[in-house]
């Protein structure tokens, strides 16, 4: 059972409509690194684009769209297709990030992503094929 979540404060004074509030996505918080910085940043994927190779973040990153589809696989998990409107997020840490392309041949993707990662170190840290190979079995089957 979840928290109700009110976001709207009455204002008496106001000569306007409220502004609308909609929860989109909600996450029990993930450790988030000693000295963490929080940076969102928004990327735009070209028709097609396969995305960033496999990588890890050093914190948690927490995702919406906001056009087109992506193709998210994080390891462990399916690879699953988030369309506009809808959100991600992933813990960071230790966790393989494979995919973040974009699902549309004929149309840009854009996502914004809110990442907590520890300050001074880059923001993707890329797998090695090796790495990679040694954790296979750790991949949710692909369809």
């Amino acid at each position: 059972m979840g928290i109700e979540h009110s976001h709207h404060l009455e204002n008496p004074n106001a000569t306007t409509p409220p502004p609308k509030l909609e929860l989109v996505s909600s996450v029990p918080a993930p450790p988030v690194p000693d000295n963490a910085e929080a940076m969102t940043i928004l990327i735009t994927l070209p028709p097609g684009s396969e995305g960033s190779p496999p990588h890890r973040h050093t914190g948690p990153a927490f995702g919406y769209v906001i056009k087109g589809e992506m193709i998210f696989e994080l390891e462990g998990d399916p690879q699953r297709i988030v369309k506009a409107g809808e959100t991600f997020w992933e813990p960071g840490g230790d966790v393989i990030h494979y995919q973040d392309g974009n699902n549309l041949p004929d149309a840009e993707t854009a996502f914004v992503v809110t990442m907590f990662g520890v300050a001074g170190q880059p923001m993707l840290i890329p797998v090695s094929t090796k790495e990679l190979e040694e954790r296979r079995d750790r991949r949710a089957p692909r369809p």
